[in-house]
């Protein structure tokens, strides 16, 4: 029996020890097993080799409760190593958990490793996806659902059905040939089209007239900001990766790409098939995926043309985000209301300035942060710190504020005190919208704007009910500020959601460092993990 194997049944063996033991009422445990392998699928109706979770693309839905343990026994039968990251679980004071690869080592091809997550505190839409290399080009991903408990109120009536929706731009190229064209220093070409669900067309939600269903909508794409519409139908935003929302009626939403929204849709129009229209915005060529909202009693397609969006008009979308706001008097996961936090009233003790760049490196695309372009270690950041393996990285390798030098390379690590309150800004002087996303935490985006942030800019911040979540956009030479508790020490993962940027060096790690060694404060390494580079040989912990 090989090494990975035997680990994983003495997991599981403990495991299930430890649950009969210690649960007595309901069994807050949820097993998964997941054969990742290659198939052919037809997304934009040309055969490619995509990537299955057991047989599926896309994969199958993780369906979970507020503070639910998910036990995840994967199986890479690719050839290549693989990751799987989850985009807005926190894993709180576990980021070896958290599948990319400054945090987990990958499984090796033909062999399993076994995640062991928390959803603690959590409800909401999210969604997992493959970490490594490109292969997020070729499927892989899937959605995931955090209910509330029982006893928790939710701030709308249970709907009569409930959907995933992922949505994103697609290549038809295999994800090993886009990722030969970013290793030789080109940029890639223009996506081939938009997905819904797995689908350019076709992609069908079956609903009765009368009744209402929540969408959980993802942008589980590449690079490009999307446009969800339904002809004739009206979108009320309910949920904002796991944040319960004032109740805003929009007839399209922008989902900028690694976002998530719930929104709630009455199916009350007279009873025929409407068109589900995703494009992309901020493009001079716009792609567009179709899918279907069919009625039960249809008469057949609804008259009248798919549903036009907005294209190029930057002022909509931020207007559009500007109006996303808390619902202040919703409990979360747990009873309390959301707005019992008072993050307006915490004085920051530190303000991070990130600008994002664009180069070339000794003749090779790259992209930056604060002038450094990420370059991967040869062993996980936090299983060297785990360790205390010199010479991998070192805090502080990038600086607080932008330097206006030129790109160089290094592997970033920005480091920041455990329980600490801080002002991140990020600053966009290119001609992109920008997506940022943080492992392991929520902000609050207090404020965006266009120009240049200033002290000053903090005067029109909103400090009551911005929206609390896990990423956020930056529109064209613009900024966009956050406000973080620093509550989940790890190493956790800062990244561009434009997927060829954050391959070329668009992402950094930051460090939340305590020097506690209380359970209470971080776990050590999992007993099952995996360990390569030079930590190869090294052993974890007694199982």
């Amino acid at each position: 029996m090989r090494r990975g194997s035997t680990m994983l049944l003495a997991t599981l063996l403990c495991l299930a020890i430890y649950s009969t033991v210690v649960v007595v009422a309901d069994d807050p445990y949820r097993f998964f097993t997941w054969n990742v392998t290659y198939g052919d699928i037809w997304p934009l109706g040309v055969r490619q080799q995509g990537i299955l979770i057991n047989g599926q693309f896309p994969g199958p839905d993780i369906y979970s409760q507020t503070n639910d343990n998910l036990i995840l026994n994967v199986y890479n039968s690719l050839d290549e190593p693989f990751l799987i990251s989850w985009d807005g679980i926190q894993n709180r004071r576990n980021s070896y958990e958290d599948g990319v690869l400054g945090t987990t080592c990958p499984i090796p091809p033909g062999q399993n490793f076994t995640y062991i997550l928390q959803v603690k505190d959590q409800i909401g839409s999210f969604f997992y996806f493959p970490s490594l290399g490109f292969q997020k080009a070729a499927g892989g991903f899937g959605g995931i659902r955090i209910y509330s408990r029982p006893l928790i109120p939710v701030p709308f009536p249970t709907p009569a059905g409930d959907y995933t929706v992922l949505i994103g731009d697609w290549y038809q190229a295999n994800h090993t040939t886009l990722r030969q064209t970013l290793d030789n220093g080109h940029r890639l070409p223009f996506p081939d089209g938009v997905l819904i669900n797995g689908h350019g067309s076709g992609a069908t939600f079956n609903v009765e007239q009368g009744k209402t269903y929540r969408l959980r909508i993802s942008n589980v794409g590449l690079q490009n900001s999307l446009n969800f519409r339904i002809q004739g139908h009206k979108l009320t935003l309910v949920e904002v990766e796991g944040t319960h929302t004032l109740q805003t009626v929009y007839s399209s939403l922008d989902v900028h790409v690694g976002q998530s929204y719930s929104v709630l849709v009455t199916a009350d129009q007279p009873p025929n098939d409407y068109p589900i229209v995703v494009s992309t915005r901020f493009t001079s060529q716009i792609l567009t995926g179709t899918g279907n909202l069919h009625y039960s009693n249809s008469g057949g397609p609804a008259p009248g043309p798919p549903p036009g969006g907005p294209t190029i008009q930057i002022d909509w979308s931020l207007n559009q985000a500007r109006s996303i706001r808390q619902n202040l008097t919703a409990s979360g996961p747990r009873p309390n209301p959301q707005g019992s936090y008072h993050y307006g009233l915490i004085n920051t003790t530190r303000t991070i300035r990130l600008q994002n760049s664009a180069g070339q490196v000794n003749g090779k695309q790259r992209y930056a942060v604060n002038s450094v372009s990420y370059v991967p270690a040869d062993t996980p950041l936090k299983v060297a710190d785990y360790f205390k393996i010199g010479g991998v990285f070192r805090v502080g390798s990038i600086p607080d504020n932008p330097t206006g030098g030129g790109i160089y390379l290094d592997t970033s690590v920005l480091g920041a005190d455990y329980r600490a309150f801080i002002e991140i800004v990020f600053e966009n002087t290119e001609d992109i919208v920008q997506s940022w996303h943080l492992n392991g935490y929520f902000f609050f985006v207090v404020g965006m704007d266009g120009g240049t942030w200033s002290p000053a800019s903090r005067d029109q911040y909103n400090l009551r009910d911005a929206v609390f979540r896990s990423t956020t956009q930056v529109y064209p030479n613009s900024w966009t500020a956050i406000y973080i508790a620093l509550d989940n020490a790890g190493m956790w993962n800062l990244r561009s959601e434009y997927w060829a940027r954050q391959y070329l060096g668009q992402q950094l790690y930051l460090r939340v460092y305590t020097a506690s060694t209380s359970l209470r404060d971080e776990y050590p390494i999992p007993k099952n993990a995996l360990l390569c580079g030079r930590a190869q040989g090294r052993r974890t912990r007694p199982l």
